[in-house]
């Protein structure tokens, strides 16, 4: 049995000349940094970047090297390649990415198509992932009170009022 090699992704990005995504990663035990070149070919600008994603991710060849890619980080190069590649500066296609990766409040998701609305729910997720407060995590308090400042009288409502003879 060989040993299965494990490696630490550090940074990944991507090549518009020739089209490639480049990862920087150290081997694990190793203190030597190095850089994996790998060509993106038959992509165009009509392309599916969350399938080329998943195939790049996938690719036995490469699927070791990049197990701590997230597939939304390498749809993320994809949409940018794509946005090159139709004519997109690289400041525009990440004005585009920013837009659509961003969550207005003030948005109704009920208007959105299941694509669009797919997309945002996987930012949602992500963000609270990043903000989620793990057990392990040194400023983890486990069961925490705030009082909230009643500046203002709360306004009251008919039915409030009828629960609490119910009881």
């Amino acid at each position: 049995a060989g040993d299965v090699m494990t490696y630490i992704a550090k940074k990944c990005g991507v090549c518009f000349q020739p089209p490639a995504v480049i990862l920087i990663y150290k081997e694990d035990g190793k203190d030597k940094t190095r850089q994996r070149i790998m060509p993106v070919r038959h992509f165009s600008r009509f392309s599916d970047c969350s399938r080329a994603a998943e195939q790049l991710k996938n690719n036995p060849r490469h699927k070791a090297y990049l197990a701590g890619v997230s597939l939304r980080q390498l749809e993320r190069l994809y949409r940018l390649l794509r946005g090159h590649l139709g004519g997109e500066s690289l400041d525009e296609s990440l004005e585009k990415l920013r837009r659509e990766e961003n969550i207005d409040p003030e948005e109704d998701l009920n208007k959105l198509d299941d694509e669009e609305l797919a997309k945002k729910k996987s930012v949602m997720d992500e963000l609270f992932e990043k903000n989620r407060k793990k057990k392990d995590d040194p400023d983890f308090i486990y069961d925490v009170e705030v009082e909230f400042p009643q500046q203002e009288q709360l306004e009251s409502c008919g039915w409030d009022a009828e629960s609490d003879e119910e009881f």
